[in-house]
Formats: structure tokens, C-alpha cells, sequence
């Protein structure tokens, strides 16, 4: 069992800490929230003095941070983690950031001797706390192989995208597609309520015909048909429609970068833009249904 270093217990970093506990591991955590920090002692998280000092003593470390400017702050500088940490530390970064961000980061810990691993996540909260979440993990053959094991502590499909940033990407382009979907989705249930279609109704054709995606079948934005979904439980997040601009918001950065044409992305993120600025950020993003109605 290794010692892991892990920076970042908020709601998902917390729970993926618990995680490594309960597979054996010795986790030392640390975070700015005192309430994050009480949550990780409860589930066995051990906390650390710095990011630095945890870094110096482990032999992984994993980051799970809110953005790219944040990962590199706790990446570089004389008493950054890369600096500290010792020849071969194997450095995993599960934040959701900028392709730029994570090449950079992959970068730093190169020139000072460490592995490294871009490998954010998809699965949401609930995702965290069950162990089933994906990766998808960019960096060496060799870094990924080495990852594997503590990465399978934590989620239940774990994928090589490629070299450094390729994680990042398939992460962006992933959630590209569920947001436009997501609308889709949410579009075609307001369209039936006109109509005088039931939701039910709709559901029970779509799941089994050529509209079945994700969104529709595990994710039902409309009580009901899905009992597991948001939509049952007055859309309290499993995925938050903040975190869902932020995603969408990458994604059109990357496109931008390379010269790719997205006009659905970019739609996504405009209509993601204005629930957010109607308040409904902590919303789960599946409740954007309720402003395609013209609620709120």
C-alpha cells in the first residue's frame, strides 16, 4: 500500500480520498476549508501541515483543484510540490483544467524528476463517493500503468487518452457533448408538455428509439421516468450547471485554440451562461429545463 498525498478535499476530492483510505492506502490530505478537513479526518484522511510537506513525505500525490491557475500554484515556485517532492514521486492531477494548464503542469514535474498524470474525472459527487467514477488520463505509458492501481480505488473505468493534456481533452470534448445533449433533451420534454404529450409517454419512445442518449435514460431531466435523476429531488446537483459553464467554457477555449468549429458548443455555453446568471449556478444542470419553460 503506497503513502498518497492529496491536495484538495472538497466534494469530490473528498470522497475519492475516503476511497483510497478504505483500499488500504495511508492518505495525507490538506485543504483550505476547515469543513473539508473535518470530513476527511472522519473518513481516516490523515492532514498534512502544507501541500509541500505532504509532498515531500508521500510517494503520490493527487490533486483535485478547482482550475488550472490553481494546479500550476500548487505545482510550481521553490516550495511547489514538484520542487519538493522527491525523484520518481508519481504526481496525478484529477482537476478538470485548460489543455495548456495540464501540458504545463506535465511539464514542471519532467524537469524535476517526477511522473505525472493529467486524469480528471466524470461521474459527479455521487460518483466520488460509490468508487465508480472514469478517468481519463493523459501522460506516459509508464506513469499510467503505475497509476492504475490507486486510480482503480477510485473509479471503475480508467482510460489511456494519450500523451500529456490528452485526459484534459477528452474530458472537455466528453462534457461538450452532454451539455448540448442535456439541451436536447430538455427541449424535446418542453415541446411534448405543449403538445399535450405525457413525459412518461415520450420517455418510454425515446429510451428505445434513435433520440436514447445519457442524458435522456440516466439522467431524465423531468420526475418520473428515471427515479435516480436530479429532476426527483427539485434538482439538487449531482453536477452543478456552474460546474457544467466552466466545462463548456474550456471547451470553447480549446476550440478556439485549434481552430475547431463548435457552434453547438458555443450555444450550449451561451444557454449555460444565462442560468448561471439568473442565479441558478448550484442548480444541477439538468435543471436548465426550467428556464427553456420560462420558470424563474
Amino acid at each position: 500500500m503506497a503513502v498518497i498525498g492529496f491536495i484538495g478535499l472538497g466534494n469530490m476530492g473528498g470522497p475519492m480520498a475516503a476511497n483510497l483510505v478504505k483500499a488500504g492506502h495511508q492518505v495525507v490530505g490538506y485543504d483550505l476549508s476547515p469543513a473539508a478537513i473535518d470530513a476527511a479526518k472522519a473518513a481516516g484522511v490523515t492532514i498534512g501541515e502544507s501541500p509541500a510537506a505532504i509532498a515531500a513525505a508521500a510517494e503520490v500525490v493527487v490533486t483535485m483543484l478547482p482550475g488550472g491557475r490553481h494546479v500550476l500554484g500548487v505545482y510550481d515556485g521553490d516550495t511547489g510540490i514538484v520542487a519538493v517532492a522527491r525523484p520518481g514521486t508519481l504526481l496525478i492531477d484529477c482537476s478538470t483544467i485548460d489543455v495548456d494548464s495540464a501540458r504545463k503542469a506535465h511539464a514542471l514535474a519532467a524537469a524535476n524528476g517526477a511522473a505525472s498524470l493529467d486524469a480528471p474525472v466524470s461521474g459527479g459527487v455521487g460518483g466520488a463517493a460509490a468508487g465508480t467514477l472514469t478517468f481519463m488520463a493523459g501522460g506516459e505509458a509508464d506513469a499510467f500503468e503505475r497509476a492504475r492501481p490507486i486510480l482503480e480505488a477510485m473509479g471503475k473505468k480508467i482510460v489511456h487518452c494519450g500523451g500529456a493534456g490528452a485526459g484534459q481533452a477528452a474530458k472537455i470534448c466528453n462534457n461538450m457533448i452532454l451539455g448540448i445533449s442535456m439541451i436536447g433533451v430538455c427541449e424535446a420534454f418542453v415541446l411534448a408538455e405543449k403538445l399535450g404529450l405525457s413525459h412518461q409517454a415520450l420517455f418510454d419512445v425515446s429510451s428505445t428509439s434513435s433520440g436514447q442518449c445519457w442524458s435522456l435514460t440516466s439522467y431524465c431531466p423531468v420526475p418520473g421516468p428515471v427515479p435516480a435523476s436530479p429532476a426527483n429531488r427539485d434538482y439538487q446537483p449531482g453536477f452543478a450547471a456552474a460546474l457544467m459553464l466552466k466545462d463548456l467554457k474550456l471547451a470553447q477555449e480549446a476550440a478556439q485554440s485549434a481552430g475547431a468549429p463548435t457552434p453547438l458548443g458555443a450555444a450550449a455555453a451561451q444557454l449555460y451562461a444565462l442560468m448561471n446568471a439568473q442565479g441558478e449556478g448550484g442548480t444541477d444542470f439538468s435543471g436548465i429545463i426550467r428556464m427553456l419553460r420560462g420558470e424563474g
